[in-house]
């Protein structure tokens, strides 16, 4: 009995296997850049999956990029070194002693946490921020703000390169301002920049959701610019979610061919999404 199930799942998997080709062939030489936050940074194995995850998608011909937040361990950074956070319309006062600990939490604590993962799977990852070969450029958002930066110039040749010599890069959200300061700039909004300046094929947004919700709670798997601008105004897309469209749709303005908002807490999502008919999440194009 138990080598008849063995069996039935060994078919299962070829199966599986058999089915992903056409996606696989129809994302080699893609590039696709992952935006990685909420739960799948949370646990060892979630990160692990992620891990093996992007590491398969590499082999099958995929340029993968990640781009990451943090704001949870940033939180609790600050607490732990007792420095108040300040917020204005919901956004943090980002001051220079924050900064400072926003880039040690990204560019150290979380970036490297990712790379080892990645590597650990077989992977070739290297660590980098926006700061690193001018990558990424920020003007200062609202003085009121502090060091909260939007990008305004992105140089993607050091991640192009990358790509060239089999190196996956795993980029923190920091940029460099024009006079030498550190900005910090939201995720999705770095990860957006960067799939426009690469001309990306996907950029996956992972995040705690399962989706772009209609207003009975059911996600909506596809849609269109206008669709997003239309459901803005009404209403349905709401909070959170509106930065996210917002990207989206910034992204695909710059050249991405199309965007997923995705649940990242369900296993194994980017492949669900890439390798399979019905994917995963909602889907966003022009």
């Amino acid at each position: 009995m138990r080598t008849q199930n063995m069996n039935r799942d060994w078919i299962a998997t070829a199966r599986t296997l058999s089915s992903a080709l056409p996606y696989m062939q129809r994302y080699t030489g893609a590039t696709v850049v992952i935006k990685l936050g909420g739960h799948a940074m949370g646990s060892d194995e979630a990160m692990e999956e992620f891990a093996r995850d992007v590491v398969l998608m590499q082999m099958v011909g995929i340029q993968p990029v990640v781009v990451h937040g943090g704001g949870p361990m940033i939180n609790a950074m600050l607490e732990k070194l007792e420095i108040k956070s300040e917020f204005v319309n919901g956004k943090r006062v980002t001051d220079k002693a924050t900064v400072e600990v926003v880039e040690m939490v990204l560019s150290g604590t979380v970036n490297k946490r990712i790379v080892q993962a990645i590597n650990m799977a077989s992977g070739k990852a290297v660590g980098l921020s926006g700061k690193d070969a001018n990558l990424m450029i920020c003007d200062q958002t609202n003085p009121d703000l502090g060091f909260v930066g939007t990008p305004s110039y992105m140089n993607p040749t050091v991640l192009q390169d990358m790509a060239a010599n089999g190196t996956i890069p795993v980029i923190a959200p920091l940029g460099a301002g024009r006079n030498g300061e550190t900005f910090n700039v939201n995720g999705d909004t770095a990860a957006g920049a960067i799939a426009g300046a690469l001309k990306a094929d996907r950029l996956l947004l992972l995040t705690d959701v399962s989706g772009v919700k209609n207003k009975d709670g059911e996600v909506i798997t596809e849609l269109s610019a206008q669709m997003i601008r239309d459901f803005i105004e009404d209403g349905t897309i709401a909070g959170g979610m509106i930065p996210k469209t917002e990207t989206a749709l910034d992204a695909i303005k710059d050249g991405v061919r199309a965007v997923v908002i995705l649940d990242g807490r369900a296993p194994n999502a980017c492949l669900l999404e890439l390798f399979t008919d019905h994917g995963a999440g909602s889907l966003i194009r022009a």
